[in-house]
């Protein structure tokens, strides 16, 4: 019978980790398929406080998981199945094994929505980019694209307009999806372009190992052209992991866990920390501060059953 379990291993469930394990709560971490998050994509992040020239993000989730271990945080390799928040014990399912814990911290994060490309794929963290937020910074009078057609494209280039020198939205209609209040902001913009009714093909250049462009396809005439570009940006939103837990606790419309009066969800005794119930901020420091919020929760909910 474990104290807490904490479902996933990115900042948001180290932080938790670190925190239960520190309140003697022998807390067990299961680290899921994608180990370390969104994080481990990525190469340098300058934001995370406490490192004046940067750090690279596995760096950073390594870091965090021995600050963990530590304090007698358990680490269990595998993905999460099943589980059954119907009654305490609270039952997961990793793989053949199974494990009852009297609190649970979800912290599976969310991933980003890609292309599907391979080319995209092997050229994140080197050009390509879900985060305007985190990676902006590095494209300092560059010229980038943004790719989708809602708020969330049209979030990241208005952010991206600090920095680079030109940002052009891709987006495969020929009328933005984004509120009408975002779309008067990218017009009213000079830094920003429009290519219209295309969609990315391929992006350049694998072979180089940094991003030069990509290939675009009209959906209407099914001609391709080269555009030139030094960072890709994929603005097609997020989806949280939290299939595992739907029917069993409250979300929202999309699927993001509801949380309220701190980390708690609509079942006592289950928290939930970062990106798993923030569809906002979504940042490494938001998410460890949640994680801290989450473990503090529950080791006040044990102390109250005692």
């Amino acid at each position: 019978m474990r104290n807490v379990v904490i479902v996933g291993s990115g900042p948001a469930g180290l932080t938790a980790a670190l925190y239960t394990g520190r309140a003697n709560l022998q807390p067990l971490l299961i680290r899921g398929v994608e180990a370390g998050g969104q994080l481990t994509l990525t190469t340098l992040v300058e934001n995370f406080p406490g490192f004046p020239k940067g750090v690279q993000g596995p760096e950073l989730i390594e870091m965090m998981q021995q600050q963990a271990a530590e304090f007698g945080a358990e680490f269990m390799e595998g993905n999460v199945t099943r589980v059954d928040l119907s009654r305490r014990p609270f039952i997961l399912e990793v793989g053949e094994e199974r494990v009852e814990t009297k609190t649970l911290i979800i912290a599976s994060g969310a991933s980003a929505k890609l292309l599907g490309l391979d080319s995209e794929r092997k050229l994140l963290g080197h050009g390509v980019s879900t985060c305007a937020t985190c990676d902006g910074y590095f494209f300092r009078n560059k010229e980038v694209v943004v790719v989708g057609g809602g708020d969330t494209a049209a979030e990241e280039a208005l952010f991206l307009t600090r920095y680079a020198a030109e940002v052009s939205i891709i987006h495969r209609r020929d009328q933005l999806r984004a509120s009408k209040i975002m779309q008067d902001r990218l017009f009213r913009n000079g830094k920003i372009k429009f290519i219209w009714n295309s969609v990315v093909r391929d992006v350049l250049d694998v072979a180089k190992g940094v991003v030069t462009g990509v290939q675009l396809r009209n959906v209407q005439t099914g001609e391709e052209t080269a555009k030139a570009c030094d960072g890709v940006f994929i603005g097609i939103g997020h989806s949280p992991n939290t299939s595992l837990f739907r029917g069993q606790l409250e979300m929202n419309e999309v699927g993001y866990i509801t949380t309220r009066g701190g980390a708690k969800t609509s079942v006592p005794g289950v928290f939930a920390a970062g990106d798993v119930q923030d569809p906002v901020y979504r940042q490494a420091i938001t998410a460890a501060g949640s994680g801290c919020m989450a473990a503090i929760d529950a080791e006040r909910f044990l102390e109250a059953e005692h």
